[in-house]
C-alpha cells in the first residue's frame, strides 16, 4: 500500500515507492506551488488521469538528458539553419500547456486535466515554469508550430510535455532549451520516463538515487528567475552535439 498525504505530510522516502507500476510513490496532497516545488526537488512529479486522485511517481531508473549529450540528427541541424522559424519562451505558456492537452491521434492526453493546467500555470506566474515554443509563418502570420514546457529549480530543469503541428517544430524548441540551459550551466533535463523518441535524443537512464543526490546539489544552487527570453537563434555550429 502506498501512503495517503494529507496537506501538511511530507513525502515519504523515495525507496518505499513501488516496484510494480515502477515509482508510484503516494497519492492525495495538493498541487499547490509549495508542493509542487517540494515534489521536484525530491525527483517526484504528479501523474494521474482526470477524475483520479493525484497519484506522485518516482521511478527506478530515471530517464535525462544532460545537455552535453544532446544529439543534433544531420536532418534537424540542416532544419535549424533554415530562417523560417522563430523561437520564444515563455510568451505562450498557456497556449502550450493547451495544445500539449488537446488530442492526439484520436486520444487525448488525459493527465494534463484542468486541475493540472491551473497548478502548472500558477507555477508559471511564480517564475518556476517554463515554456519554448516554436513560431513559423502561416497565411496570417506566425503560427505557433510546437512547443515545450517544464519546471526549473536552481539549476534542473524538470521536462513535462511537448507538442508539434509542424515537422520537427518540437524538436526545433528542445534543441533551444537545450542551448539555453547550457548556457546557464544547468545540470541535467529530467525526462522521467524511457521513450525511444528520447534516447534518439541522447538521454538515457541513470539510478533513482543517483538522480536524487544529482538534484540536491542542482535544486541547491541559484535559479534563473522567469520570465525567461532569448536572445539570438540557434545556429548549427553551436549545436551543443551532433549525430549522423
Amino acid at each position: 500500500m502506498i501512503p495517503w498525504l494529507r496537506p501538511s505530510d511530507p513525502f515519504p522516502p523515495l525507496e518505499t515507492a513501488l516496484v510494480e507500476p515502477n515509482g508510484l510513490l503516494a497519492a492525495g496532497g495538493d498541487l499547490s506551488v509549495p508542493r509542487l516545488l517540494a515534489a521536484y526537488r525530491r525527483g517526484v512529479f504528479p501523474w494521474f488521469n482526470a477524475g483520479e486522485p493525484i497519484l506522485w511517481w518516482s521511478p527506478d531508473p530515471r530517464m535525462v538528458l544532460f545537455p552535453a549529450e544532446f544529439k543534433v540528427s544531420r536532418s534537424l541541424r540542416k532544419r535549424l539553419a533554415r530562417a523560417d522559424h522563430e523561437v520564444r519562451a515563455d510568451t505562450a505558456f498557456a497556449r502550450v500547456m493547451g495544445e500539449c492537452a488537446a488530442p492526439r491521434a484520436g486520444a487525448g492526453c488525459t493527465w494534463i486535466s484542468p486541475a493540472m493546467v491551473a497548478a502548472y500555470r500558477a507555477l508559471h506566474e511564480a517564475g518556476h515554469a517554463h515554456s519554448f515554443e516554436t513560431w513559423i509563418e502561416g497565411e496570417n502570420g506566425p503560427e505557433l508550430a510546437g512547443g515545450l514546457y517544464g519546471v526549473a529549480i536552481g539549476r534542473a530543469f524538470f521536462g513535462e510535455s511537448m507538442f508539434t503541428r509542424r515537422a520537427d517544430a518540437s524538436k526545433i524548441a528542445l534543441a533551444h532549451l537545450v542551448r539555453f540551459l547550457a548556457s546557464h550551466d544547468f545540470g541535467v533535463v529530467d525526462c522521467q520516463m524511457n521513450t525511444p523518441h528520447l534516447a534518439s535524443l541522447g538521454a538515457r537512464e541513470i539510478p533513482r538515487r543517483e538522480f536524487a543526490g544529482l538534484l540536491d546539489r542542482l535544486t541547491a544552487e541559484a535559479g534563473l528567475p522567469g520570465p525567461w527570453t532569448l536572445s539570438s537563434t540557434l545556429s548549427p555550429t553551436l549545436s551543443p552535439s551532433t549525430s549522423p
